[in-house]
């Protein structure tokens, strides 16, 4: 039963639901991809391509059985083919998640990021190491004269 019990506690951690929910949205936003790239992306780059249909384009490695023939007919017959129009749909698939993964990754950074500190309101003196105020000219503790800026300290 400790088993069981050591197990629950693993699969309860936030660490872990954290873990599940970002895969189930990654599959979607992985699905959402795809279909922009192949539904939206690709046909009009294809058009302008002289109507190739990305998805179609293979390469035979026995060309005289597959001569006219599309990429699902000769997978059909059984020859061997190299389907590097979908690889290219993958790739642009890829591309895009990356790029949007480094968006969100890059953005959290710059949340992340400490602000700037305000300017300091006090500083030492020089002659006493008192705490006194940036704007002082002259030391309440010891009652020197202080630089102020590139002016000598009287």
């Amino acid at each position: 039963m400790t088993m069981w019990k050591e197990f629950k506690e693993f699969a309860m951690r936030g660490n872990v639901i954290d873990l599940a929910v970002g895969l189930i949205i990654g599959a979607a936003f992985g699905k959402i991809v795809t279909s922009v790239v192949s539904d939206i992306i690709m046909p009009p780059v294809g058009k302008v391509m002289g109507n190739v249909n990305f998805p179609d384009l293979f390469l035979s490695l026995d060309p005289e059985k597959t001569r006219g023939m599309s990429l699902a007919d000769a997978k059909k017959a059984g020859v061997a083919v190299i389907a590097y129009g979908s690889f290219i749909n993958t790739v642009i698939d890829f591309l895009i998640v990356a790029f949007c993964i480094f968006m969100m990754i890059r953005t959290i950074n710059r949340l992340k990021r400490p602000t700037e500190a305000p300017p300091p309101t006090t500083t030492e003196c020089p002659f006493c190491i008192s705490t006194i105020p940036v704007k002082a000219t002259r030391c309440p503790a010891c009652t020197s004269t202080l630089p102020q800026g590139d002016k000598p300290v009287s």
